[in-house]
């Protein structure tokens, strides 16, 4: 079994030639085009190349191995990156346990080529990282400030999920999930922070974390790297977050709901997909912006970029600019499509908190019409008993609820999520329409039943759901 120590990798100063092992990863598959167009030569291996990452990484000219073996690390290369997916047991692993062959990990090889060069902004928290990171990135680029980024998700903007810039930031999406299986700690402790912005605290992640209190351990060690003469910006309207953020040693400004913080949201109004708010900034009228999406979390997560923009010299006009022209992250409210006046939109929310926003915005953001919720829980914590009956709240904004039942996790069958519980108390306790089905094929059937015009269908899973947006589409369109 291979047994590799951290503190033992490094960079070597000539690297030409680099293996990603875990590449098609949506992270990784970035990270490979970042390097291949920083002038490396990259190859790769993983145990499932299917599009999308199969196309893009060979659009990119970068050579996939199917499979892990030694074989792979023929020839020799300079640097090999290992993924978060590589677990100890992986035979290319332990070939390279016996080679002597510099490695890093994904948020290490991250932080060597392309953060330490540049002023890290750092987007953490639970929930909001994406959208708020694109958000950054996008205003930054019309800000002409040419920034480097890499996200969780596809900016439609820019088409990608990571940029190459010239300028002198770097945008990072903090994830507090653990780094690699030789380094335990959160991803988000390798990327160097100057400006931070914790949107929110919450527990998940319950395959690596036993509680709340060891997901506040991460962000104590993450808001402990802001030197001195940076700053943490910090969603006050969240406990944890203020609990975090009175131990930081740099300065910390307050943003949510209350005019007793030192940037506040005002009134909002959402016309056509567009939300006009004011901006209260210590207790007083500062201005007034608006942003291409729906639902106070999105108003919140845009004034966490004001106020970093502020902080770096940006004016209102220059960064309203870039609000107004962003135009989102694929799987963030995404319109897939419209047919017979029916609207499908596809959601990466899974956690319940998240869940809940999003279908709250989309209330919000379509009035006065039916708002149909089906839900995948895939993620490891979904698929665990632990959120049942948070679950129960999330789904109150919807007025029909279609949930799918989870798949088992190994060793868990006794503390599993159950979609048929969640049905009978989302209707004991709302009056609403609430279903679970075994397959993603019995939710279509019921949807063809009751889909009528005016309905928006939100979907909402981390995973593919068996495409599910495509097939309710073209189901829609022979209907």
């Amino acid at each position: 079994m291979i047994e590799l120590d951290p503190h033992l990798n490094y960079a070597p100063e000539k690297t030409e030639h680099i293996h990603i092992m875990g590449i098609c990863g949506t992270g990784m598959a970035a990270l490979a085009g970042m390097l291949k167009d920083s002038g490396y030569t990259i190859t790769g291996s993983d145990s499932q190349v299917y599009p999308p990452m199969s196309g893009f990484l060979a659009q990119l000219q970068i050579p996939v191995s199917s499979g892990y073996g030694k074989e792979n690390l023929n020839p020799t290369p300079d640097l090999v990156i290992v993924g978060n997916v590589i677990t100890r047991k992986n035979p290319e692993a332990i070939a390279l346990s016996g080679l002597d062959i510099p490695y890093l990990s994904f948020p290490q090889a991250l932080s060597h080529f392309f953060i330490k060069s540049r002023l890290s902004l750092v987007i953490a928290g639970t929930h909001g990282k994406t959208t708020t990171c694109s958000l950054l990135a996008s205003s930054l680029y019309h800000a002409e400030k040419d920034p480097t980024f890499m996200i969780g998700g596809i900016v439609k903007e820019f088409g990608t999920n990571f940029r190459l810039g010239e300028g002198p930031y770097f945008v990072a999406e903090g994830d507090e999930y653990d780094t690699a299986f030789f380094d335990k700690e959160s991803k988000f402790l390798h990327y160097q922070p100057q400006v931070a912005v914790i949107t929110s605290i919450e527990f998940d992640h319950a395959d690596i974390f036993k509680d709340l209190e060891a997901i506040k351990k991460a962000f104590r060690k993450f808001v402990a790297l802001i030197p001195e003469d940076g700053l943490l910006i910090a969603n006050f309207d969240d406990p944890n977050v203020v609990e975090i953020a009175k131990e930081a040693r740099c300065a910390v400004q307050s943003y949510g709901l209350s005019d007793t913080y030192n940037w506040a949201l005002g009134k909002t109004t959402t016309v056509d997909g567009r939300t006009e708010f004011a901006v209260l900034k210590d207790g007083s009228f500062w201005g007034e912006l608006t942003v291409a999406m729906t639902g106070i979390h999105n108003c919140l997560n845009t004034l966490a970029v004001c106020a970093l923009m502020n902080f770096i010299g940006t004016t209102r006009e220059t960064m309203n600019k870039g609000f107004t022209a962003f135009k989102g992250v694929k799987r963030r409210q995404e319109v897939r499509g419209i047919v017979g006046g029916i609207t499908v939109i596809d959601d990466f929310a899974h956690h319940p908190t998240a869940v809940r926003e999003t279908l709250a915005a989309l209330k919000a953001g379509y009035p006065g019409r039916r708002l149909i919720a089906v839900f995948e829980p895939r993620t490891n914590s979904s698929r665990r008993a632990i959120f049942q009956k948070d679950y129960v709240q999330a789904f109150r904004s919807a007025d029909l609820v279609l949930l799918r039942e989870p798949l088992p996790i190994p060793g868990f069958e006794d503390d599993l999520f159950s979609s048929a519980t969640l049905a009978h108390d989302i209707s004991y306790q709302f009056q609403l329409d609430a279903s679970s089905f075994a397959n993603t094929d019995e939710i279509l059937m019921r949807l063809k039943q009751i889909l009528q015009k005016g309905d928006v269908v939100a979907v909402l899973s981390n995973g593919g759901f068996d495409n599910i947006h495509e097939r309710l589409l073209r189901q829609l369109q022979q209907s």
